[in-house]
């Protein structure tokens, strides 16, 4: 593939978010923060930082917006979503599910995070016009369907493994 020209436009890129669905006894754990104009709720959730894996990003924000160390069990699906049609802005949003380990009590959540709340599928339809986006109320609904990957589907690929490597078993 050529590299762009220096004087072309910046190459499209999409943003790269991680999340975490954390069922407890019929409830989600999920981060009240503030929006753009009211607070919003959200699974703990944010974006993938450079040189960082998957995994290591979802257990670092759920950690950062929650004070939960999270243990991922396997990865509900990924969404490529466009919130808005006339604009290029794409996220692709993987979403994990997996336990609440201990709550470190001294850990700072991040600024924004107003709240945390443990929250019934139905407490999250009644907030609809308040969650972040239409991916906090569908990630769960797909995890209550059954809608599991393994984590076994993650690979944190550095330069260019040789396929032996690559896939497990040949």
């Amino acid at each position: 593939m050529s590299q762009p020209e220096r004087d072309s436009p910046e190459v499209w890129k999409p943003h790269v978010t991680v999340a975490a669905i954390v069922p407890h006894e019929g409830r989600f754990l999920i981060v009240e923060e503030t929006g753009r104009e009211d607070a919003v709720f959200n699974q703990p959730a944010g974006h993938l930082e450079p040189g960082e894996s998957l995994i290591d990003a979802v257990v670092r924000e759920t950690l950062e917006e929650t004070g939960y160390r999270f243990q991922p069990h396997g990865i509900v699906a990924l969404y490529l979503w466009r919130p808005d049609a006339a604009s290029d802005r794409t996220i692709l949003r993987v979403n994990f599910w997996g336990e609440a380990l201990d709550q470190v009590h001294e850990a700072p959540l991040d600024a924004d995070i107003i709240a945390t709340h443990w929250l019934s599928k139905d407490e999250l339809r009644a907030r609809h016009a308040r969650l972040r986006s239409p991916l906090v109320l569908r990630a769960v609904t797909d995890f209550e369907q059954g809608l599991h990957l393994p984590l076994d589907a993650v690979f944190d690929l550095i330069g260019d493994p040789p396929v032996e490597e690559a896939v497990p078993g040949a």
